[in-house]
């Protein structure tokens, strides 16, 4: 009796220590989650209360040890992040992550788009040790559509205007442009983000501003703040309103991303592997007919191709981003076709030639009056405006009394048009000498289908019918012509 006497209090007093410990970890723990993941005021903008914060566990994913890969790309991309460390309490990233939970479908359409590049990105990142929120750049840039093109001339996932994309050897012409080409411009982004790094002695967050802004500016805010003593790190510098909002953007994205369902965002898994191949060729190509020959989606296949701005590949040694499940397909299919048969892939040529010969425009040049504006100018001399910034290298719209712009003779593109003109007179006239008749769209089929069903050309098709999308629809109606 003695013995379990004696035994008692040291039990209880274990017991208490116990649950003091517990408690302290627990208040340690709750303290620290709620610090990393939401700022004073969040509780009322964003509609959560204190339980909600502590569901938030995601947020901590990166600190846990992965033994096997993640099945998901958005995992994936979380266990990379590495630019929310030390951030705190911010309230320019609370009002961008405000507008995005006020407008989750934004986020969940460009991740949508995305899902076709992602994996490819997110891939080059990690091997150049870069952070994974830049995946994530995009969705700011063009919402993860390849063929976006802003005001400002910049076009492509990555936005890159025309001189930046041609120092990063984005080669642009009338039928390629590379600021669209996924891979090319996603590793001149790459390229590019690395060295503004690099420039800004290894911050990321002016490195992006410079990415949005230019190297110039950002050096000219540093300096400035240098001169007046003033602090020179991103959050405290004079910079543009949109390169002001362009960096709180992203990591308030990447907090979303981090944790969707707390913030009410539905993000769809993306499985962690290429979505896409490489299949190298060497002649020029018809996408329609690529993709009727590997059994492809058309549009999905000008989804991963946006650089070939014609729908078809240019000459030279050039590829093609293929769909994993059918790059085996097409590779086998292409190997297998003698010369003759890969001529039929090539894409046809006009049948009628234009008969007019322009000739050279004559330059001539116009005084800036008071009063005057891009508009009134390009109308008065009957040109286009942004004609008159090209031929002037104008990257705005503002001009000086007394300037000296310099303007083609539009006599060139008259004749170009009426050539064109004849040469539609002459393919209707051909086309009245043939019959007529009509076809139903069935499911499956596409234009190149149709087109070889009645054995005429798909560009005769598209002619026949312009009103037509390029993605035909079953039941839709088309006019076909063909020999009396």
């Amino acid at each position: 009796m003695s013995s379990s006497i004696s035994k008692t209090p040291k039990t209880d007093a274990l017991t208490r220590l116990a649950q003091a410990v517990a408690l302290g970890l627990s208040v340690t723990l709750v303290g620290c989650q709620s610090a990393a993941t939401h700022a004073p005021g969040t509780d009322d903008s964003l509609g959560h209360n204190f339980d909600v914060r502590l569901k938030q566990k995601p947020i901590f994913v990166t600190q846990q040890n992965h033994k096997t890969p993640p099945q998901d790309v958005w995992e994936r991309m979380r266990q990379g992040f590495k630019l929310q460390e030390g951030l705190g309490v911010n309230p320019r990233i609370e009002q961008q992550r405000l507008w995005f939970v006020s407008n989750p479908t934004f986020l969940e359409n460009a991740s949508d788009r995305g899902s076709l590049y992602m994996h490819y990105i997110v891939e080059r990142l990690e091997e150049r040790d870069m952070p994974l929120e830049l995946a994530l750049l995009p969705v700011i840039e063009s919402a993860y559509n390849p063929m976006a093109y802003s005001r400002s001339d910049a076009s492509g996932l990555w936005q890159f205007v025309p001189a930046t994309g041609r120092y990063f050897n984005l080669r642009q012409t009338s039928a390629y442009d590379g600021r669209r080409d996924v891979t090319a411009s996603t590793i001149a982004a790459l390229d590019y983000l690395s060295r503004l790094h690099d420039m800004f002695n290894g911050d990321w967050l002016l490195a992006l501003a410079a990415y949005n802004a230019g190297e110039g500016t950002v050096s000219r805010a540093i300096e400035r703040n240098e001169k007046l003593g003033l602090p020179t790190d991103y959050w405290n510098l004079p910079l543009p309103q949109e390169t002001r909002d362009y960096v709180p953007k992203l990591l308030a994205l990447s907090q979303l991303v981090m944790a969707p369902q707390a913030y009410g965002i539905n993000l769809n898994p993306i499985e962690n592997k290429p979505y896409f191949e490489v299949v190298e060729i060497n002649q020029r190509m018809d996408l329609s007919r690529v993709a009727a020959l590997a059994n492809i989606d058309e549009d999905e296949l000008f989804q991963l191709n946006p650089a070939f701005k014609k729908r078809t590949t240019v000459e030279g040694t050039q590829h093609l981003l293929i769909p994993t499940a059918k790059a085996q397909l097409l590779t086998t299919s292409l190997s297998r076709m003698n010369p003759e048969e890969l001529l039929s892939l090539a894409p046809v040529e006009p049948v009628f030639e234009e008969t007019s010969v322009a000739r050279p425009s004559r330059p001539r040049s116009y005084k800036v009056r008071k009063g005057d504006n891009l508009a009134s100018i390009a109308r008065a001399n009957k040109v286009d405006t942004h004609d008159l910034q090209r031929w002037n290298k104008l990257t705005g719209k503002h001009l000086k009394v007394g300037q000296m712009l310099v303007m083609q003779d539009n006599t060139s593109k008259a004749a170009s048009k009426a050539g064109k003109g004849r040469v539609v007179a002459q393919a209707k006239a051909a086309d009245s000498k043939q019959k007529s008749t009509q076809y139903k769209v069935r499911k499956g089929d596409s234009l190149y289908v149709v087109a070889r069903r009645f054995n005429v050309e798909v560009d005769h098709l598209k002619r026949w019918n312009p009103q037509s999308a390029h993605a035909l629809k079953p039941g839709q109606t088309l006019r076909v012509y063909v020999d009396r």
